[in-house]
């Protein structure tokens, strides 16, 4: 697949992820949902790999990159789905559209790849504002909604220093297998916190529940995971992180409209800040697609 084409169906992928997560835990809990998830992309990728005859290398630097790989996304997605419970779909891509913040300075400090400019300092600066407002706004939307982000920023730092230590790593296994060692490596880990957390196996589940599931199982484990692989690969860590750009605004108006979820004036202003920085840090740095 081309890159134009990748940031595309990534970015249809990532905007629709929010609300996925939060109707696949509808009945079934977070802990529950992200197992059945994780676990029918290793199924699908697996049996991908057969049919297609793709090779499964473990060699020293995709051991590594597995593990790194692998550690970041139990992270990020057992915050992720978590924090869930307490935030709407919208604030969940709107402080993931905080990454490619992060992940600069991770590449700045890790990879040496481009040094701190006054654009990309003032675009932090604009971007941290709007974390805050965020956060002013989450203090309106109930009890935990303040924990609940604090939780998903934690997520969004994960999965942005995972993406550097990937790039560190420097491994040239397909995509695709990339993402079948990540799961296999996150895969016990999300068992044991189900097991933990809740233990319970569900009876039965809303059909928009178990749809939400298919949905994540099949292109946000899999087909996501493997065209983030692959633009990691051909692309510098803090452009592969552009895509957060575009899935914020989008997220928030896929949950208004079909979730009716309520967005502050707040949550706007600071998603529009974040945007405002997003774009003043690397309107020089669009990627070559």
């Amino acid at each position: 697949m081309s890159l134009p084409a990748a940031f595309v169906v990534v970015i249809m992928i990532w905007s629709t992820t929010p609300l996925a997560i939060q109707w696949s835990a509808l009945g079934a809990g977070f802990s529950f949902a992200v197992l059945a998830r994780m676990t029918l992309g290793v199924l699908l990728c697996g049996g991908l790999m057969v049919v297609l005859r793709i090779p499964f290398p473990l060699h020293t630097k995709a051991r590594y990159s597995y593990l790194v790989s692998g550690l970041s996304m139990f992270g990020a997605m057992s915050l992720t789905y978590w924090s869930a419970q307490y935030i709407s779909s919208g604030m969940i891509s709107v402080l993931f559209g905080l990454s490619p913040l992060i992940t600069s300075l991770g590449a700045v400090w890790w990879l040496k790849e481009e040094a701190l400019t006054a654009n990309k300092i003032i675009g932090m600066l604009l971007g941290f504002a709007g974390l805050l407002l965020v956060f002013y706004g989450g203090f309106s939307l109930g009890a935990g909604a303040p924990l609940g982000l604090l939780a998903l920023f934690g997520a969004v730092i994960m999965q942005s220093l995972g993406l550097v230590g990937i790039k560190r790593v420097g491994d040239d296994s397909p995509p695709l297998a990339t993402t079948l060692g990540s799961l296999l490596v996150a895969l016990p880990l999300f068992f044991a916190v189900w097991w933990l957390a809740d233990g319970h196996w569900p009876i039965s589940l809303p059909v928009r529940v178990e749809a939400a599931i298919v949905y994540l199982g099949l292109f946000g484990s899999v087909l996501g995971f493997a065209l983030y692989y692959y633009m990691i690969k051909h692309l510098e860590a803090g452009r592969v992180a552009l895509i957060t750009l575009i899935t914020p605004v989008m997220a928030l108006l896929l949950g208004h409209g079909l979730n009716n979820e309520k967005v502050l004036l707040h949550v706007w202003i600071g998603t529009a800040l974040i945007m405002l920085g997003l774009y003043l840090h690397c309107w020089r740095r669009v990627p070559p697609v």
